[in-house]
């Protein structure tokens, strides 16, 4: 079965999750509609030619329900024809979009279309109120927690300080600012209003201000107790005397609006159509590691061994901001060159449109590793319940 490849890969700035933010202005389906009309037009398909289409959403209800995947080519006056489905894998919905786009693409011969949609200015995370949010006992019978207090357990058991976790925050505030001021991101498009003035051409959350110092100042999530999520914690941790709890909204990932679209086909199909391609994908898995979100860990290992490399084949990685002692364990875990990971920052500093960010890694890694002239990247993304997801790439241009 030939190996499925990227062609191209596009995304919007990263907005500001608020009403002043600068894509309140506009729904999710125009948004990720635009992103849609911007791969059409970087490429020159004929979307007749697309088979099938993948996006991740994870608040789908209101203006985020109805298959809004379908319903975004639709208004970006895509073919008809072509069908799409919306998906959910929490935080790795996106990038499991792609994977799953680039399974069809090898079933079918031809070419899909992967990305995601997220605008928490507009329907909030947890919008879709499902019980085990609000009922704390169903909660805790099937093991959901709230993702910031996980993360304080991740950090009491492998010894992450609250130190640990503003000096990985003030890094990825520094390193994301750093890029924007080169401004390399050849994959990232403006987003327009309808009457094609620019709403947002740059990522917005990045708070220049946020050194370790003002990140020192900042209140924790939960204090000693967290309402009996402790106590119910450390029924399970017999081993543990408490939990510390070191994150704030300062080293957790900031919400954001965004959307993202990769154009994905076999390498016979680009050929035939006339495509360059930008990479392949030489595997992809998935894992869960309950009640903690290190389940990207345990992803990326069974991925690596899929394309039979290791971890000191790899060039560059490109993996989600959980929160900051989430992501300090992956590079500890694994063993990772921090030189090598997440040069630009990432969710602490940029943001997360939960749906859009796999897909937007998969932009982010490829643009980097064409600027540098590496071969091989992953992506990996931890979600809620630990559910995760790990993509290997290697680049062809």
């Amino acid at each position: 079965m030939s190996t499925p490849v990227i062609i191209e890969a596009l995304r919007t700035p990263r907005g500001a999750a608020k009403e002043t933010g600068a894509l309140h202005s506009i729904t999710p389906m125009e948004l990720l509609a635009g992103v849609l009309r911007a791969l059409q037009q970087r490429t020159g398909v004929d979307t007749a030619q697309i088979a099938d289409g993948v996006f991740g959403c994870v608040s789908q209800v209101g203006e985020q329900g109805g298959n809004i995947g379908k319903a975004a080519t639709l208004l970006a006056g895509w073919s008809p024809y072509l069908s799409a489905v919306t998906i959910n894998r929490y935080c790795a919905s996106g990038l499991s979009a792609v994977n799953w786009a680039a399974q069809q693409a090898q079933n079918a011969n031809m070419l899909t279309v992967a990305g995601g949609v997220e605008m928490m200015s507009r329907v909030p995370m947890f919008g879709d109120n499902v019980p085990y949010y609000t009922d704390r006992a169903l909660g805790g019978q099937i093991g959901f927690v709230p993702p910031p207090w996980s993360s304080d357990l991740v950090a009491t058991r492998h010894g992450f300080s609250r130190e640990d976790c503003d000096g990985y925050a003030a890094l990825s505030q520094a390193r994301a600012k750093a890029a924007r001021t080169r401004g390399l991101a050849r994959s990232m498009v403006p987003v327009l209003d309808a009457q094609g003035q620019v709403l947002l051409d740059h990522d917005e959350n990045i708070r220049e201000a946020n050194t370790l110092e003002k990140l020192s100042t900042l209140r924790t999530v939960y204090e000693a107790g967290a309402n009996g999520l402790d106590d119910w914690g450390l029924a399970r941790e017999p081993a543990l005397k408490q939990i510390n709890h070191v994150h704030t909204a300062g080293n957790a990932p900031c919400m954001a609006d965004g959307a993202s679209a990769v154009l994905l086909g076999t390498a016979e199909a680009a050929a035939q159509l006339g495509l360059p391609v930008r990479a392949r994908i030489l595997a992809h898995a998935d894992a869960c590691v309950p009640l903690t979100q290190t389940g990207a860990v345990d992803a990326t290992q069974k991925a690596l061994a899929r394309a039979g490399l290791s971890v000191a084949d790899i060039d560059l990685w490109e993996v989600r901001d959980s929160f900051a002692a989430i992501t300090l364990h992956y590079i500890r875990t694994l063993g990772i060159d921090l030189a090598r990971f997440n040069v630009n920052g990432s969710s602490i500093a940029l943001g997360h449109p939960m749906g859009a960010t796999g897909a937007m890694l998969v932009s982010c890694l490829l643009d980097e590793m064409e600027q540098r002239d590496l071969r091989y990247g992953v992506t990996a993304i931890p979600g809620a319940f630990g559910v995760a997801t790990a993509t290997v790439f290697e680049r062809l241009r």
